[in-house]
């Protein structure tokens, strides 16, 4: 039933926190999460959530991979917070769901039915969940019955016709990294992606290709040998590297090698274990740019350990959005079959 009376809300759903006072929602330990919209909110029926990849990994590690234990750690914080806010990575995800109601003040688009997906973070957004359905621990996905509010300020997709909507919504969790990737990589730049046979790492391998051209080079990093057979599978990068990302010195010398020397323009690590900061760095050459897009990066590692090897380089904290990220993530599953049918095999 909508509602006849409407309390008035901030663009920024300041007026959804309840603690500390004076944050906005995302950095807020709690938030109300009834689902009796503002005047200026959107209520949406949900039907996934895709954990980002850090924060599912230390829930199911920390449920030693059992399912209703992920169940139970996931509706303990929910009900803890009022969000998906992982209290151990402090990252969330994203979900797609069906607009129920929208306030007569929301400044959108959105409308009745619309079939969405969020692209702001579930450590922001309130969310009610009354049934965990399915887990899906290989594809990092959570289909549940509940609800979500959408903010005036928060960024949205509209689900595309000719892509199913599972997979968009795995693509549009991680749209940022292959946006800002074509933003910072330029012609005849080397790249290496660090976590290349992932998700992320394909999207991002895919476009920093693209861009670098037929004259750069890009060298796919990964810790597993079953994930870099499948980056190679769909053939996105120029060289493929069996590596483990929290050895520094050995990831340095195999890039140098492999580089002979120059080591890499552009750095991009999208691994969601931690400590890998400084293989990053140590890759890079001097001038060049390091983009942390995963969550398990510490910041304060990078920023002192840059300097304690004595590096000059540029260093970008992964911001989950840049204007038109979400085109561009679907637009490579567009122009890529390989990588569209291996992304459909493992998320759709």
């Amino acid at each position: 039933m909508q509602n006849m009376e409407y309390r008035k809300g901030d663009p920024f759903g300041t007026h959804r926190v309840i603690s500390p006072e004076g944050v906005l929602p995302q950095p807020a330990d709690v938030i109300d999460n009834t689902m009796e919209i503002y005047d200026n909110e959107v209520l949406i029926d949900v039907q996934t959530l895709n954990v980002d990849s850090a924060s599912f990994t230390e829930i199911e590690k920390r449920a030693d991979g059992d399912v209703e234990e992920i169940k139970n750690i996931m509706m303990g914080i929910v009900e803890k917070t009022g969000k998906h806010k992982n209290p151990w990575t402090g990252s969330g995800g994203m979900l797609i769901g069906t607009v129920a109601e929208v306030g007569p003040s929301y400044d959108g688009d959105l409308r009745v039915g619309d079939r969405i997906a969020t692209l702001v973070s579930l450590s922001l957004t309130p969310l009610r969940i009354d049934e965990i359905v399915e887990v899906r621990k290989d594809i990092d996905q959570v289909d549940i019955k509940g609800q979500a509010i959408l903010f005036e300020s928060g960024i949205y997709s509209i689900l595309p016709a000719d892509i199913p909507q599972n997979l968009a919504l795995s693509v549009l969790d991680v749209a940022g990294a292959p946006a800002q990737t074509a933003k910072i990589v330029e012609p005849g730049d080397t790249v290496v992606i660090l976590g290349g046979g992932g998700k992320s790492g394909m999207l991002c391998c895919y476009q920093a290709k693209k861009e670098a051209g037929v004259n750069g080079k890009v060298i796919c990093v990964d810790g597993f040998e079953s994930s870099i057979e499948r980056a190679k599978s769909v053939d996105v990068a120029d060289e493929y590297l069996v590596a483990n990302a929290t050895d520094a010195v050995g990831l340095y010398r195999e890039v140098a090698r492999l580089t002979e020397d120059k080591l890499a323009d552009v750095v991009i690590n999208v691994v969601n274990i931690p400590n890998t900061e400084m293989a990053s760095i140590m890759a890079c050459k001097d001038n060049g740019m390091v983009y942390f897009f995963s969550m398990a990066s510490d910041f304060t590692k990078a920023a002192l350990g840059a300097e304690g090897v004595g590096k000059d380089v540029n260093m970008l904290i992964g911001n989950g959005y840049t204007k038109g990220h979400a085109n561009v993530a679907l637009q490579v599953l567009r122009e890529n079959d390989k990588l569209r049918d291996l992304f459909a095999q493992l998320y759709a």
